[in-house]
C-alpha cells in the first residue's frame, strides 16, 4: 500500500512553495488546502517550517492544533524542533509524528532519545540532499541552506541505526522544478534501510510518481507543486486575502507551466491502473 502525501511548506501563516527550497511564494492559507486534500483522499500531510531553523523557532503549533481539530489522519510536522520538549508540544498541539534535520545533524542522540520517548514510529528524519560533482550526495540542513559535508547514504543507514522510524528524503537539485524525482539517490536510500522512504521533490506530472515507486522503491511520496497549483485554482486563492510575502504570482493570475495539474484522486486512479495498491480510490478503477 503506497502513500500520497501532500506536503505544506509554511512561512508565517501562509502556505508557500519555491524552487530548490528557494524564492517562496504565498499559495494560499495552509488550512485551506489541508482540509482541500483531506477531502480528496490524502493519506497524510506533512507541515514543513520553511524558516524554523534560519530563525530557531517552531511556529507551527496553532496552525497543528487548528487542523488536527477537524482533520483526522495522520500529521507530520517539523522545522526548527531542537529538543524532546518541544517535540512534545508539537505532538500535544496534534501531530502524529515529527521530523527532525538540522538538530539531529548536529546531534544524532535525539534520534535515540526521541525514539525512547515518543516511539520509533513517531520519529521521521528529514534528510535534504544535493548531488555534488563526484557522484555524492551531501546533506543540508535548515531547509537546504547549508552544507554539512556527510553523505546522504551513509547519513540514512546510521539514523535507521539510531531509531528514526521513517525517512523523508528531498532531493534540493529537483524539488519545485517538476523535472521528476531523483530516482538514483531514492534507489540508493531504500537499498540501503529498511524502514520507510518518503521521496520529495521534483514531481511534475503522474508519470514522475509512478516512476519514484516503481524504480526507487520508495514507499510513499510527498507532493507539492503538482497538487497546489491545482489547488489554487480548486480554491479560488484570492491574493487579497494576504498582506504579507510574496503574493506576485497570485496577482498575475498565472499558472505554473512546469508542472502537470492534478488532484490526488486523479492521480490515485492513475496509480491504481498501474497496478499499485492506494487508499481512497474511485470504485470504479479498483472494481
Amino acid at each position: 500500500m503506497i502513500r500520497i502525501i501532500p506536503r505544506l511548506d509554511i512561512k508565517g501563516s501562509n502556505l508557500v512553495k519555491g524552487v530548490n527550497l528557494e524564492g517562496l511564494r504565498v499559495m494560499g492559507k495552509p488550512e485551506d488546502f489541508a482540509r482541500f486534500y483531506y477531502d480528496q483522499g490524502a493519506d497524510e500531510l506533512i507541515y514543513v517550517d520553511a524558516v524554523a531553523s534560519l530563525y530557531g523557532r517552531n511556529s507551527l503549533l496553532h496552525i497543528v492544533e487548528k487542523t488536527a481539530k477537524e482533520i483526522f489522519i495522520p500529521l507530520t510536522a517539523g522545522g526548527g524542533l531542537r529538543n524532546l520538549k518541544d517535540i512534545q508540544n508539537i505532538l500535544r498541539a496534534g501531530a502524529d509524528k515529527i521530523f527532525l534535520n538540522t538538530e539531529a545533524i548536529q546531534r544524532p542522540e535525539i534520534i535515540r532519545e526521541a525514539a525512547n520517548a515518543f516511539g520509533s514510529s513517531t520519529v521521521v528524519i528529514s534528510i535534504e540532499a544535493t548531488k555534488k560533482t563526484d557522484g555524492m550526495y551531501e546533506c543540508y540542513t535548515d531547509n537546504g541552506r547549508i552544507p554539512t559535508g556527510i553523505d546522504a547514504i551513509e547519513w540514512a543507514k546510521r539514523v535507521a541505526g539510531l531509531g528514526a522510524g521513517e525517512i523523508l528524503l528531498t532531493s534540493i537539485d529537483r524539488e519545485g522544478t517538476g523535472k521528476g524525482f531523483d530516482v538514483e539517490l531514492v534507489r540508493k536510500v531504500t537499498d540501503v534501510v529498511s524502514i520507510p522512504v518518503i521521496a520529495s521533490g521534483g514531481a511534475g506530472k503522474s508519470e514522475h510518481v509512478m516512476d519514484v515507486l516503481k524504480n526507487g522503491k520508495a514507499d510513499a511520496v510527498a507532493l507539492a507543486s503538482i497538487l497546489h497549483y491545482r489547488a489554487i485554482q480548486e480554491l479560488k486563492v484570492d491574493p487579497r486575502a494576504f498582506t504579507e510575502g510574496n503574493i506576485n504570482f497570485l496577482q498575475s493570475g498565472e499558472g505554473f507551466k512546469k508542472v502537470e495539474k492534478v488532484t490526488l484522486v486523479e492521480l490515485k486512479n492513475y496509480l491504481a491502473e498501474q497496478g499499485f495498491t492506494v487508499r481512497n480510490c474511485s470504485p470504479e478503477v479498483v472494481g
